[in-house]
């Protein structure tokens, strides 16, 4: 499922902004961008996100700075040494050439780089570790309860669909029993042809091939699977937690049963309840992808 949230913070000298996203992905993908100087944050992190989702493709940064002021500024006297003696060589071999150069002012060496270090004084990883973890905390909650809608969301269109399969099962019941009287003409028809070709009317080969006709007709199973599918999907759709993965399941089966109800029809309005049915399930296939 697809969310966003965003948060600011600040503690001990430091200021902080948080950002998590997520996804649709068959899995649960973490991708942590946080600070590696504070020991077991990343760890801490990873763990707490997955104990909260089972699915989606989750980024989470956390950009930490120093509060202005709290930075030490220490000059490196060696740095600073080699510089001058490098300048002092240049201004001799430009005035060995009569080349005058502008004087030189410690504005314009102090940015050098190595000559000016800013420094900050060391954090205690096991002190900033627990106030990131703490602020973490309500910048879950609301990420999570953004996911949590957007489920809510796209269980009632699920729940819809669900509702047009249960329709269209029934419809294609009604089509299957309005077209037996066509079927037994079929049937008497291919009776009549196993007769003439068996030189030997063998009543245990006509009954055998009987059988596979009328096997092949019948689609009484896949209609009952359909709708022990839909009671099924109902069911899940009720429950608390994760249920993505096994309404993903679910609609598999779904379309299986379609298509052998297709294969089956020899009928041309329990084809067309078949194909419209498809269309539903794949529609339904699809937005199975964006729950958890």
């Amino acid at each position: 499922m697809t969310a966003f949230s965003s948060a600011k913070g600040g503690a001990r000298g430091l200021i902080w902004s948080w950002e998590i996203r997520s996804v649709n992905s068959k899995g649960l993908d973490l991708r942590l961008r946080v600070p590696d100087w504070v020991t077991g944050l990343e760890a801490g992190l990873r763990a707490r996100l997955s104990q909260s989702m089972a699915r989606g493709s989750v980024t989470l940064n956390l950009r930490l700075t120093r509060e202005e002021g709290s930075a030490k500024l220490t000059l490196q006297k060696d740095q600073l040494a080699a510089l001058l003696e490098a300048l002092r060589a240049t201004e001799e071999a430009a005035k060995a050439r009569g080349v005058t150069l502008a004087p030189s002012r410690a504005a314009d060496l102090l940015p050098m780089r190595g000559v000016l270090d800013v420094s900050v004084p060391e954090e205690d990883a096991g002190q900033i570790l627990p106030l990131l973890m703490e602020d973490f905390e309500p910048l879950l909650a609301d990420f999570l309860d953004m996911r949590a809608r957007e489920g809510a969301a796209i269980a009632q269109v699920l729940l819809d669909q669900v509702a047009q399969i249960e329709t269209l099962t029934q419809a294609a019941s009604e089509a299957a029993e309005a077209r037996q009287p066509k079927a037994a003409q079929a049937l008497q028809a291919a009776l009549r042809r196993i007769s003439d070709s068996a030189a030997d009317h063998d009543p245990q080969r006509i009954a055998q091939e009987l059988a596979l006709l009328a096997i092949k007709a019948d689609v009484t199973e896949e209609l009952d699977r359909l709708r022990a599918h839909i009671a099924a999907a109902r069911a899940l759709l009720g429950e608390e937690g994760p249920v993505g993965r096994k309404l993903d399941f679910l609609s598999q089966e779904f379309n299986r049963e379609a298509n052998t109800l297709c294969s089956k029809a020899q009928d041309p309005a329990l084809t067309a309840i078949g194909l419209e049915l498809k269309a539903v399930i794949d529609q339904l296939r699809e937005q199975v992808q964006n729950l958890e």
